[in-house]
């Protein structure tokens, strides 16, 4: 290589060198011109630390986190129903004690959709509370909710100073509740339509009847023999003995009305079937039920079926002057209980095609995938029958475990009388005693549940067995 060309090389190595160094300058005066420009920004003699950016992120920030003014839109009176697989909560009402049930989740989606300000000011009212595992396909509830309509309509409240140019103008289509609420809530929990209702008008109260279905496999059970047993439920009864006396909350009086009470298969052309593993279902109707009064009246026609008593059990228990206190028996099991129907007069429900739809489907991939794991177990005892396995004449659907020896309930231990129940929530102080009219004694009311807020809080009156039941009386299972 020739001596200028080596000269050359050099050269521009050198040249490069050169130009990487003032590459390095160049940026590490960039970087100092950015900082530079960062604290004269942030460093604001004003104390304000935020620059342009930042503040217009927080200005939108805090606007999103701006108060809903509830203030300014009208409220509407409207009953809401829902059904609901209770198998996964704790029941339907709110608990002091737990936060899994479908009341809870069903406020959490009002409160979520701004649909209510807070729950005590929403004028709620249930149908009636279904227990620990217990579904519903109509439970029903009323509640004030917000509203478009400035134009007024049945449930409408305007809010105050409403200019009369808007309160004229024609009304825009109401909030589509139903679709708002099921966006949000659990796939278990679904709502299928509303109603527009009377301010006064009141789930609890102006419910018509309620019907009740506990569903269970024949088995080695006399469903005969527990069709009729369960027509001797009709009319109206004290049920004190079967039921679960829920007197520390008030109730004090026993009596309701069942409308109807049957046996019957779930599919009717297979009444023939001697099939143990064919479904029956017992459906009951009333004004009102007591607190687990279904799952009690369920456990006494399970012992019927098993023969284990006679169908007279039931006339003797609900004599309640000859057994004025409840033999010691278990309950029915929860999960096959549903809350079938409330009926309620002069209600128009308003369905939305689509969401009816939505709930099918989702209840469809429910029943598939019980539908599959129930024929997956029962092939499996089909296989173990086929080898020589001798199936248990057990009833899976009742609580605890089976006696070797049974015994008669009208032999059994009993549990206190009414009076001694009540006697003990005066000492208490949850109820209190006043003397009435005519020198007569009637029992009150004490202390309330922080969630009670809603329920009237008239004075309970113990009442004689003779006492008709009102259709008011609280519905409980």
């Amino acid at each position: 290589m020739s001596e200028a060309l080596i000269h050359r090389v050099k050269e521009l190595e050198a040249e490069l060198e050169k130009l990487k160094s003032q590459l390095k300058e160049r940026g590490e005066a960039g970087k100092d011109m950015e900082l530079t420009s960062h604290v004269n920004t942030d460093c604001r003699p004003d104390g304000n630390t935020s620059n342009n950016a930042s503040s217009s992120k927080k200005g939108k920030k805090a606007s999103k986190e701006r108060p809903f003014d509830f203030s300014a839109h009208p409220r509407r009176h409207v009953a809401l129903r829902l059904a609901y697989l209770g198998w996964a909560y704790q029941g339907f009402a709110v608990q002091e004690n737990t936060d899994n049930t479908v009341e809870a989740r069903l406020f959490e989606a009002l409160l979520k959709t701004r649909l209510i300000q807070e729950r005590q000011t929403s004028n709620y009212h249930r149908c009636g509370r279904t227990d620990k595992g217990v579904s519903a396909f109509s439970q029903v509830i009323t509640i004030d909710l917000r509203s478009t309509q400035f134009g007024g309509g049945l449930g409408v409240t305007l809010p105050e100073n409403v200019d009369a140019g808007i309160k004229n103008k024609a009304s825009a289509s109401e909030l589509p509740y139903v679709k708002m609420l099921n966006r949000v809530l659990p796939q278990d929990i679904r709502i299928l339509d509303w109603a527009p209702v009377a301010e006064g008008f009141s789930a609890r109260f102006d419910c018509q009847s309620r019907t009740y279905r506990y569903y269970f496999p024949r088995g080695s059970l006399d469903v005969a023999l527990m069709a009729d047993a369960a027509k001797r439920y009709e009319g109206t009864h004290d049920f004190r003995n079967i039921c679960k006396m829920d007197v520390g909350n008030g109730v004090l009086q026993f009596q309701r009305t069942i409308l109807s009470a049957s046996v019957k298969p779930l599919q009717p052309q297979q009444i023939s079937s001697a099939d143990q593993y064919e479904l029956f279902v017992f459906e009951i109707k009333g004004l009102a039920f007591l607190y687990h009064q279904v799952r009690c009246m369920m456990a006494l026609l399970l012992l019927i079926g098993q023969k284990l008593e006679a169908p007279e059990i039931i006339n003797q228990l609900l004599d309640v002057q000859s057994n004025p206190r409840k033999p010691q028996y278990s309950m029915a099991v929860d999960y096959p209980l549903v809350l079938y129907d409330c009926h309620f007069e002069g209600v128009s429900w308003r369905q939305d095609s689509e969401e009816v739809n939505h709930v099918l489907s989702a209840l469809q991939q429910h029943w598939t995938q019980s539908a599959v794991k129930t024929h997956v177990v029962h092939g499996m005892i089909r296989g173990l029958e086929a080898i020589g396995g001798v199936s248990s004449d057990h009833c899976w659907l009742v609580e605890g475990s089976r006696q070797k020896n049974y015994r008669p309930l009208l032999e059994r231990p009993c549990c206190e009388s009414l009076e001694s129940r009540i006697n003990h929530f005066v000492k208490r102080g949850r109820l209190e005693r006043e003397e009435g009219e005519n020198r007569g004694e009637a029992v009150h009311r004490g202390k309330r549940s922080k969630h009670s807020h809603n329920s009237p809080s008239l004075p309970v009156s113990a009442e004689t067995p003779s006492s008709k039941q009102s259709s008011n009386q609280k519905a409980e299972d």
